[in-house]
């Protein structure tokens, strides 16, 4: 038995990967330790902008420096860009890409034991990287080992795990190096999906959440259901099928027409006993007529009634020159369809830039005018950062936006953040609302106060001390000065 750890970086579905591996290790019978102990460091690294590079190269050098004997391997996005640059930092013993991702916890097994590394007829090893002296790459331009299926998801120490069941993303917005790090898009199939969902439903758990890095394209790439399509088409063996049918189940079925993530969202209401689904971020054009009714139907019971709709820009110009495949009036109708769906405790998240190639000052006013205008409840907020091999790169050469500019627009977004999600919290205040406790920081418990979640997506802290991953009716109370709700227990949830 030997120790790992693994260091996360980046996005919700970044982190899922990291987690498979490290699933997949514990299953193997090595135990996680602390980095400054550990036999094995996994840096599971994003490239979304140049400051994620930095942290992840600063962090190399941090683990190499505190245990000069632990074997670092890097992964992720960062490793798929730019894997030579990495496989020449002191103390990486390997550089697995996201093209062969699916491998990684393979690769990283084979060092835990001591092996001298992969067998180059089960992967590409980059002879490049070997003649100058530096760790073995694996990482190429075809993603045939992209997707890393999670091992069976439990409620442990996430309360609220997410399932993964979408990969790469096929849009090109000049700005984003995704298509690049992660290939075309590509769905986990809905065998593996419903598996997933019933074994977390049997060992207790009550909120999963779907994740993707473009979620709203589940689906699409996957071949048709053949048949009735009954469950055999899962690869669900007989005594599966009957053990599902005494637990009142019955055998899943598919609808042939349905093959897209809002198909698969109702078949999972429809055929499973989960009591809360999440969705995590959708683009907005993604959110189409049958997924919206779904937030009708299901919204505030066992789908959480929060919708993150990545917006980048309020600026029709300048989301013309991103590239990116909607205009602010289509924005503003699928918030308001959402709302109409929802109800007004709909939360509504949206990522937004400051500072892209050419964007005036007349350009990000425009955006701030567009963000007041709407009911946001949280803002992520990023600055521009220029990324080889984008068009956004060219452009940023050709017109970049002033770097004091950049930090007056950031501060200018901050502020607004922070007052559309102080007003839309106040708006719960002497409202009861659903929520799923959560394992409660120190700091927290001290207060005998447990820290919980919202179906909607806002951050409370319940009186009383209650145990991680119970579904609970609470009562805000008001708000503390981090701008978490406070609130007391009602009783158990409906969906409980």
């Amino acid at each position: 038995m030997q120790g790992f750890h693994v260091e996360h970086f980046g996005c919700r579905a970044a982190r899922a990967d990291g987690e498979a591996v490290g699933d997949r290790l514990r299953a193997a019978g090595h135990c996680v330790q602390p980095a400054a102990e550990a036999d094995v460091v996994i840096v599971n690294t994003c490239s979304v902008t140049a400051e994620a590079d930095r942290a992840a190269r600063a962090y190399i050098r941090r683990a190499h420096r505190l245990n000069p004997e632990a074997r670092i391997v890097v992964t992720g996005c960062y490793a798929q860009r730019a894997p030579e640059e990495l496989a020449g930092m002191a103390g990486v013993a390997a550089v697995v890409g996201n093209s062969h991702k699916a491998l990684a916890p393979e690769i990283v097994l084979s060092l835990a034991g001591g092996a001298a590394g992969m067998a180059p007829s089960q992967t590409m090893v980059s002879v490049q990287s070997l003649l100058a002296g530096g760790a073995p790459i694996w990482a190429d331009d075809r993603f045939a080992h992209s997707f890393l299926e999670e091992a069976q998801l439990t409620p442990g120490a996430q309360t609220r795990p997410n399932l993964k069941i979408q990969e790469g993303c096929g849009n090109r917005c000049t700005f984003c190096v995704i298509p690049q790090t992660r290939g075309g898009s590509k769905s986990l199939p809905a065998a593996a999906v419903f598996r997933q969902i019933e074994g977390f439903v049997a060992s207790g758990g009550n909120e999963l959440v779907l994740s993707g890095i473009n979620l709203g394209r589940w689906g699409r790439d996957l071949p048709e259901v053949p048949g009735d399509g009954r469950a055999e088409v899962f690869g669900l063996p007989p005594l599966r099928q009957e053990k599902l049918a005494r637990m009142g189940h019955g055998a899943f079925e598919v609808n042939p027409a349905t093959q897209s993530l809002a198909g698969l969202v109702r078949q999972i209401f429809e055929q499973t006993a989960l009591p809360r689904l999440r969705l995590s971020s959708i683009e907005p054009m993604d959110w189409n007529a049958d997924l919206i009714a779904l937030m009708a139907e299901f919204g505030g019971t066992r789908l959480a009634r929060h919708a993150h709709l990545p917006l980048q820009s309020g600026s029709d110009a300048v989301l013309r020159r991103m590239h990116r495949r909607y205009r602010p009036w289509h924005y503003t109708e699928k918030v308001a369809a959402l709302v109409q769906a929802a109800g007004p405790e709909l939360t509504l998240g949206a990522d937004v830039m400051a500072g892209f190639p050419g964007e005036s000052d007349a350009e990000f006013e425009e955006t701030l005018a567009f963000i007041r205008s709407l009911p946001f409840g949280y803002l992520h907020l990023f600055p521009f950062s220029p990324r080889p091999g984008t068009p956004g790169w060219a452009m940023h050469a050709e017109r970049p936006v002033p770097a004091a500019a950049v930090v007056e627009r950031m501060a200018a977004l901050r502020e607004l953040a922070t007052q559309k999600s102080e007003t839309h919290r106040r708006c719960f205040i002497g409202k009861e609302l659903e929520a799923i406790t959560l394992h409660t920081p120190a700091e927290i418990a001290a207060r005998v106060r447990t820290a919980a979640l919202t179906d909607n997506f806002l951050p409370v802290e319940i009186e009383g001390t209650y145990a991680a991953n119970r579904l609970m009716r609470v009562r805000v109370t008001g708000l503390n000065a981090d701008l978490a709700l406070e609130a007391t227990a009602e009783g158990a949830g409906r969906n409980q």
